[in-house]
């Protein structure tokens, strides 16, 4: 590719940027803020059910409250991923993710003025609010992602929802250090802070324009989506975008924007939708959450005190921003799939080593520092394949008319499987000890068997011919003509 063709505009990387700070960036910090102030909001949680009820809060309530604030996330972010799809698809995808700002907003002033009105309600309230925002955030913004970039630079584009969202990681583990605000005085702003992120998109995204996809195959308004390429790809190369925009709404044929429901009865997105789950699921499953669970075990036993473990546990933040650079560098040139396979497969190698480091942590003075490098190799794995690429790849698996259900079903199977290991984990854990890692190397490997046998190549393909390599598995290689022609004659009597 000359390298003229290597970044189109200004316009899309910048974008790119006024997108990231209020979608997947929101979900990154929030993630991360909560478990700084654990114990001032324990602290504020005893000292105002003592002033309301003139008695101790009973250390199971305690448990219980806290647990319901920190999971509570998790079902606000299913909330978002249920209706992200329906928002895009009416408001259009730039209009849903300024409407969104709103809900993180309103969230951050309940968070900020729980501690001064004495109402931990208003906490959970808060975090309620921002999980729909995080859950609108990550179905909408790698679909806007997905629809702006030129063919050839659609991963590098598309990684952006990584980038930020391991952005977010490290913003909000440096922000929730006691010296700036986890502290017992500051820890309301440091949960309120997240309407700062929402005013930057709401100041900058206004000035770029909507999905060009979207206004030609949604709106059918040709000259705003040439005007929008224009803008993200130059004067003299958003033609070619728009000839592969005008092929796929001739072949869509007015097909109007599909439901979550009818995907799953549709023979023609069948192994599309089957792959997104499995690899939605294969992300939270992987085993990146036991990984962060060792960690203060690991760092501790490896000679690290207590005060000095947030500053290295920034060290793993700063590995999954780096990695998720790295892989938005590379997954243009080497293609999705040997980055997700190669990553899976690590992951599988670094199973092993943790399991075998874990059990004989205390054998030999030397082995909590394999314990720990295998740590950050996890993490380096996990960010170069799975942690970025799965996002991306639901992106490119299908058309504009089935996309934003696709992304309804892929958020929720992600929000359920995050909540369900949330719940599981430490039974998972107390049951199996350090050979806990010997179930997640069994999931990456058939993760990893899965797409070497199923995904092809999306790199530098259009969404339409990306269609007709997975009609092969759909419709069967011999009589894939006459199913493909009977499935599109089929589509166009659907009624909606």
């Amino acid at each position: 590719m000359a390298p003229r063709h290597k970044f189109p505009s200004w316009t899309l990387f910048l974008a790119v940027c006024a997108v990231g700070i209020g979608g997947t960036f929101q979900y990154g910090y929030n993630v991360s803020i909560i478990n700084a102030p654990t114990q001032h909001i324990h602290k504020f949680l005893n000292e105002t059910w003592s002033s309301r009820y003139h008695k101790e809060l009973n250390p199971d309530l305690l448990t219980f409250i806290w647990s319901v604030i920190a999971s509570i996330f998790s079902l606000g972010g299913l909330c978002g991923a249920l209706i992200g799809g329906g928002m895009a698809i009416r408001l259009g995808r730039k209009g849903a993710l300024l409407v969104n700002n709103i809900i993180a907003i309103v969230a951050s002033i309940l968070m900020g003025i729980s501690f001064p009105t004495g109402l931990f309600e208003l906490l959970i309230v808060g975090r309620f609010l921002i999980g729909i925002n995080s859950g609108v955030g990550l179905c909408v913004q790698p679909l806007y992602f997905g629809e702006i970039a030129p063919k050839h630079l659609r991963g590098g584009v598309a990684m952006g929802s990584s980038i930020f969202l391991t952005g977010g990681i490290l913003t909000g583990q440096i922000i929730g250090l006691r010296e700036l605000l986890g502290g017992e005085r500051h820890w309301p702003l440091l949960l309120s802070s997240s309407c700062f992120p929402a005013f930057a998109q709401l100041l900058f995204l206004p000035w770029f324009p909507e999905s060009p996809r979207y206004l030609l195959i949604d709106r059918g308004d040709e000259l705003s989506c040439a005007k929008a390429l224009k803008r993200f790809h130059g004067s003299s190369e958003y033609r070619r975008e728009m000839e592969d925009i005008q092929r796929e709404c001739f072949a869509l044929d007015g097909e109007k924007p599909k439901k979550p429901w009818q995907l799953f009865t549709d023979r023609g997105v069948r192994w599309q939708l089957i792959t997104v789950i499995v690899l939605t699921m294969g992300q939270q499953l992987s085993g990146i959450n036991a990984i962060y669970f060792y960690a203060t075990y690991i760092f501790k036993q490896a000679g690290i005190s207590a005060e000095e473990i947030p500053y290295v546990t920034l060290g793993t933040g700063a590995c999954e921003c780096l990695t998720a650079l790295t892989c938005g560098l590379l997954i243009d040139y080497l293609g999705r799939r040997v980055l997700i396979i190669g990553g899976y497969l690590l992951m599988t190698l670094w199973s092993v080593v943790l399991t075998f480091s874990l059990t004989y942590q205390e054998l030999y003075p030397w082995v909590p520092y394999v314990s720990m490098t295998s740590i950050f190799a996890f993490i380096l794995s996990f960010g170069l394949g799975p942690g970025g690429i799965t996002n991306t790849l639901t992106a490119e698996l299908f058309i504009q008319s089935s996309r934003p259900a696709a992304y309804m079903i892929g958020g929720t199977v992600s929000w359920i499987s995050f909540f369900t290991i949330g719940m599981l984990f430490p039974f998972i854990v107390n049951g199996l000890k350090q050979y806990c890692f010997l179930v997640f190397l069994l999931e990456c490997s058939l993760v990893a068997a899965f797409i070497f046998f199923v995904i092809p190549e999306t790199k530098n393909k259009s969404f339409l011919e990306i269609k007709k390599e997975f009609n092969k598995l759909n419709f069967g290689r011999n009589a894939q003509k006459k199913e493909t022609e009977l499935y599109e004659r089929r589509q166009l009597h659907d009624e909606f």
